[in-house]
């Protein structure tokens, strides 16, 4: 069974310019950011890019491989999943996790 879901736009411009702090470390980061222009989930807490229906299990699409923190975004610090092939999974908006609730990204 396929998981449903509805991509949504979305701007990644300003995860391209946070990771231009990380470059150096990850030069492929910006690039793979720029990538994500649609999202399948779009919450307070975290914006995922890749259905992580089955994560890590034969013939998904989520194989997790590291997470990459860039700090000081314009949302604050935020957690970068990276899976396997350089792809972005989703961002996890890390400072609000200690805030109330609010809009989505």
């Amino acid at each position: 069974m396929i998981w449903p879901f509805r991509k949504k736009p979305y701007d990644p411009d300003w995860l391209v310019e946070a990771a231009r702090q990380v470059e150096q470390e990850y030069p492929w980061l910006p690039m793979a950011l720029a990538a994500c222009t649609e999202s399948v989930e779009n919450g307070w807490l975290y914006v995922r890019f890749i259905p992580s229906k089955r994560a890590n299990k034969p013939g998904s699409e989520w194989q997790f491989r590291e997470s990459v923190i860039l700090e000081d975004t314009v949302h604050g610090d935020v957690i970068v999943d990276v899976l396997e092939g350089n792809r972005i999974g989703g961002v996890e908006f890390y400072d609000r996790l200690f805030e109330g609730k609010g809009e989505s990204a």
